[in-house]
């Protein structure tokens, strides 16, 4: 069976938290972000990590993403 990656996020869902898969062109061949997405403009999408770490992706290199839950509250 075959996987099938969507991108199911958009311009409109700044603000929100996302799960982004994208290639990594190197090894490994992609990596996941799961942040608050900051910004999408100029083709590069910002996204503030749980950390405070910002991963700056190029759209070109989308291959997955999607609107994610908000992360439960640390106890």
């Amino acid at each position: 069976m075959k996987a099938r990656y969507a991108i199911r996020i958009t311009a409109a869902d700044v603000g929100r938290r996302v799960s982004v898969r994208a290639r990594t062109h190197s090894r490994p061949p992609a990596t996941d972000t799961v942040g608050v997405l900051r910004a999408w403009e100029d083709a590069t999408l910002v996204v503030e990590r749980r950390d405070g770490t910002v991963a700056r992706l190029p759209e070109r290199d989308l291959l997955a993403a999607r609107v994610v839950p908000d992360a439960p509250p640390r106890r």
